[in-house]
């Protein structure tokens, strides 16, 4: 019998890349357009595996249903598992993911969001648009000479670091384990938290989501930041508290900012909401700021990663079906 798949939050996009990569595993696989939760569990009885992206529901109650149902294993289709209770997974079901899809991707994509604000370029094509061919408020600054800070320094940040070494700009970084034969080779060095906010005049979170880096941008770590400084989240949304960047923003403390990511951004992004309001005030009002930019957690979005998301997640799903080590599971 072949495993069976419960696949969750499935688009089009998925579909055409795991049926693509699966005419060489042969899986059951069944597309569901929900994401998990607690109302869609239940779609999952009778299947082996349950495969989920990054805004599923999986804590303890959804954990339970899943086991009751016969799933025995949770395959993540991303690199992040902060919305999986491990806890409660654990002795009952296994957890796997992909850790490495492409770490050129988000990187550049960072690097995009960095030059979109810093020269303005979203606002000029507004204007070229409508003959508006004038140059004030379009005024950016050389990338070269200054000084980027990066939290975190795994793989996404290591590609960040090379792009940005590449532009002449200053990178200091910040990681509970940092890679110092990495940071020596490219010229990074290594600081403390506060010391990262004060130096920085753009600052990239590149680190994963814990109790510990949740909410790691703040009031009182914008406090501690250059006036004007520039904030790129492309990891969760939860690293940042809205509601004091928005404060932080206003006040001119913040210069910009550039989110593929959201706090709340389960109910909006993946779908399309074009005919009805935003009905979040905080993400309104980040969308209607001349410099802000806001897009829908894309920065993974490249043919490479996709076709290496599904090669990984299928590998992942046949390890397990044949009894081998996880090497990307999740403990």
């Amino acid at each position: 019998m072949a495993i069976k798949v419960a696949f969750f939050d499935a688009k089009s996009y998925d579909k055409d890349s795991f049926n693509k990569e699966n005419k060489d595993f042969g899986f059951d696989i069944h597309y569901y357009k929900d994401r998990l939760s607690k109302n869609t569990v239940s779609l999952a009885r009778g299947k082996d595996v349950a495969c989920i992206f990054v805004n599923a529901e999986c804590d303890a109650n959804v954990i339970d249903e899943l086991v009751g149902y016969g799933v025995k294993l949770i395959a993540l289709r991303c690199a992040g598992f902060n919305n999986v209770d491990l806890k409660a997974a654990k002795g009952k079901i296994k957890v796997v993911r992909v850790p490495a899809y492409s770490p050129h991707a988000v990187a550049e994509y960072a690097v995009a969001l960095m030059l979109s604000l810093n020269r303005k370029i979203y606002r000029s094509v507004y204007r070229t648009r409508e003959g508006n061919f004038k140059l004030k408020g379009l005024l950016g600054f050389d990338m070269y000479g200054k000084t980027a800070g990066i939290v975190g320094m795994g793989r996404i940040a290591k590609e960040l670091v090379k792009i940005l070494r590449g532009f002449g700009m200053n990178v200091i970084a910040y990681d509970l384990y940092p890679d110092k034969k990495f940071a020596e080779e490219y010229q990074v060095r290594l600081v403390s938290l506060d010391e990262l906010y004060a130096e920085s005049d753009i600052v990239s979170l590149h680190c994963p989501l814990t109790d510990d880096t949740k909410f790691i941008i703040n009031r009182e770590s914008i406090a501690k930041m250059k006036p004007g400084v520039m904030i790129i989240n492309t990891g969760r949304g939860k690293l940042i508290k809205t509601e004091d960047l928005i404060e932080g923003l206003r006040s001119g403390k913040v210069g910009s900012a550039g989110l593929d990511v959201y706090e709340e951004e389960q109910n909006f992004f993946y779908e399309d909401r074009s005919d009805k309001m935003i009905d979040d005030d905080k993400l309104a009002l980040l969308l209607m700021m001349p410099n802000v930019i806001v897009t829908s957690h894309q920065a993974f979005f490249t043919q490479e990663a996709m076709h290496n998301i599904a090669e990984t997640t299928l590998n992942n799903i046949k390890d397990w079906s044949e009894g081998k080590e996880l090497v990307n599971e999740v403990k």
